[in-house]
């Protein structure tokens, strides 16, 4: 009997797990939004892999180093750890495309769910994709899955620009919710 590899839920960070702060270099500014923790954690049980998918710009433009991102990336891991919803793994693409060359990783280009996938073993055509950004969102419509839009952080002003096959959502919880109930394990 073939096994089926995981699904994942693939989270943007910045507005769609913690408060939107602009180029966030400090671990003390990581803020989760209302109801994240139990979102993750619902998903989890639910036996999604949850994996962080972020652009990080802001190391290629120098406004801070690889070494505070992963700061701040410990924060929130070590908050969602104490919540008891920690994450699988942390994707995340530190170029520009104004200061360096182009790469593969940079959402909404697909080169960190594929490593994810390749990591961890995932079905990336049955995975969910959620964010506060259409470019968080658009990967679905290349590898599967589905585009959810939540409109915390930019997602108010981003939901006229989402494919039209997008779920939008108010926030994290209700994508739980929503990604819960599509797959007959919400309570």
């Amino acid at each position: 009997m073939t096994q089926v590899p995981p699904r994942a839920v693939f989270l943007d960070r910045d507005g769609t797990l913690i408060e939107e702060r602009v180029y966030l270099s400090d671990p003390e500014q990581v803020v989760l939004l209302p109801g994240v923790a139990s979102a993750l954690s619902d998903l989890r049980e639910a036996g999604f892999k949850l994996v962080v998918v972020t652009n990080q710009s802001g190391i290629a433009q120098g406004l801070y180093s690889e070494t505070e991102f992963r700061t701040v990336s410990n924060r929130l891991d070590d908050l969602l750890a104490e919540a008891g919803s920690p994450v699988d793994a942390t994707m995340y693409c530190p170029h520009h495309p104004d200061f360096g060359p182009a790469c593969d990783c940079r959402k909404p280009a697909t080169g960190m769910y594929h490593q994810a996938a390749s990591e961890l073993g995932l079905d990336l055509a049955h995975s969910y994709y959620v964010g506060d950004k259409a470019l968080d969102v658009t990967p679905a419509l290349e590898l599967g899955g589905v585009g959810v839009l939540v409109r915390t952080g930019y997602g108010a002003d981003e939901s006229a620009r989402v494919p039209m096959d997008t779920v939008v959502v108010q926030d994290l919880e209700e994508a739980a919710r929503l990604i819960l109930s599509r797959n007959g394990v919400w309570r």
